[in-house]
């Protein structure tokens, strides 16, 4: 070790703050304009809004109001099983009883503490324990106890702007998938539920945006149908009409050495790519997922899960037996099967079609969703529609594919970089190891 580096614990390097829940049955408290975190937020790294917020009253009246910059901790709940939580807060925020809030004292960079909470995390892992009904802890004292390794100053923030920097650009990557997807959607909604080029050809304008070509195939009134006003000569059908399901299964034990693509229901909640195990890693039989698939959660559908797979050349990739591997038919694109799973119109009724009993345990029967009656537009106008969004999710994949190599390379370094066995010299000359 570098004798500039000093031996000190948590403790010592940042203040705990503990956060609460304001009375839910006080309206006067929530539905503000100030983020309140809890354990479900915190599926990033970066956190600029959160799901629930609080007011003014709500602040005062059972949490804390931390600033931008402020690092979270979760230290109680499920998730503590198989993970430990980091997030950073892009603006004030309060939180809940389950996370904790550290802020760097004197000789430590804010920018820098999330980075060494992250290098540790293994080590954080480690210190869990159970309180009770299977549920994660983490112990305050023991985490200000924890012992670690901290640079000087300009070290920290030399080594903050090598893993920012990767950090930024996950996130630009995502920012942008975020854009092209909600694109792709807004042109499905138009075209497709809201039938805007129709109305406006009944009205006798140009469809907005849209070339002449494109505008011949859509027609200029409307039918009754029993989903109510459909362009004239589109029907009403089944799902089935355009989808099939694969049912292919594969054991991952029987290859153990194999490398997988394991899309996950969990995976899935924490905002990730699918997570690459290896077969004697992954424990229960899993769906193959072919190259033109479209995964849709059958698991308690109020939770939107629609996923778009990249399949690899180099590598099987597998699924959730939770998901339904939908596979698109002939003049259809799976892009137009991801468009009409994520709109709003086709979840309002999936999630109307539930079996089992309240809660996570309520799935869709294959069948229902197959059965399922929605408007079914014309070949050519679905044909036009591939055209657009597949450009738009092949950048998606490129996106993410980038991403998913900026994480290995950010996951590589961090424990080098957080533990000095590669030290950085400044911020121009990158690093130098030891």
């Amino acid at each position: 070790m570098n004798r500039k580096w000093r031996e000190t614990t948590l403790g010592e390097v940042a203040d705990f703050f503990s956060g609460g829940t304001p009375s839910k049955n006080n309206a006067k408290y929530w539905n503000g304009t100030i983020p309140w975190i809890s354990a479900k937020d915190m599926k990033r790294f970066v956190i600029e809004d959160t799901e629930d917020h609080l007011t003014e009253d709500g602040v005062r009246n059972g949490t804390k109001l931390v600033p931008e910059q402020t690092v979270f901790l979760l230290t109680r709940g499920m998730t503590l099983l198989n993970d430990v939580p980091i997030s950073i807060a892009r603006r004030p925020m309060t939180f809940n009883q389950d996370v904790k809030a550290l802020r760097p004292k004197e000789g430590m960079k804010a920018e820098f503490l999330p980075y060494l909470l992250l290098g540790h995390k293994n080590r954080l892992l480690n210190l869990v324990d159970l309180a009770g009904h299977g549920t994660g802890r983490l112990n305050t004292s023991e985490l200000k106890s924890l012992d670690i390794l901290v640079p000087p100053e300009p070290e920290q923030l030399a080594i903050t702007n090598i893993l920012g920097a990767l950090d930024d650009k996950i996130e630009l990557n995502r920012r942008m998938n975020g854009t092209l997807e909600a694109t792709a959607r807004t042109v499905f909604k138009s075209w497709f539920v809201d039938f805007d080029p129709v109305r406006a050809k009944a009205e006798g304008r140009q469809p907005f945006g849209m070339d002449a070509a494109t505008a011949a195939l859509f027609p200029d009134s409307f039918d009754d149908s029993p989903l109510g006003k459909v362009p004239k000569g589109w029907r009403v059908g089944r799902v089935s009409e355009f989808t099939e399901l694969s049912r292919d299964t594969l054991n991952p034990l029987e290859f153990p050495r194999e490398a997988f693509d394991h899309y996950s229901i969990p995976a899935f909640d924490d905002g990730r790519w699918p997570k690459e195990e290896t077969g004697a890693e992954i424990r229960s039989n899993k769906y193959l997922v072919p190259k033109n698939a479209v995964l849709l959660s059958k698991l308690n559908p109020r939770i939107r899960r629609v996923w778009l797979p990249t399949v690899h050349d180099d590598r099987r990739s597998i699924a959730s037996t939770e998901f339904l591997v939908a596979l698109p038919k002939k003049d259809t694109s799976r892009e137009y099967m991801y468009a009409l799973f994520t709109s709003q119109l086709f979840l309002e009724v999936f999630t109307t079609l539930v079996t089992g009993t309240s809660g996570s345990h309520q799935r869709v029967r294959p069948q229902f969703l197959l059965a399922m009656e929605v408007v079914i537009p014309p070949g050519a106008c679905r044909a036009r529609f591939a055209r657009i969004a597949t450009p738009l999710f092949d950048s998606v994949s490129r996106n993410l594919a980038e991403a998913r190599t900026l994480a290995a390379i950010r996951d590589a370094l961090l424990p080098k970089l957080i533990s000095g066995e590669i030290r950085v010299k400044n911020t121009t000359d990158v690093v130098e190891t030891m």
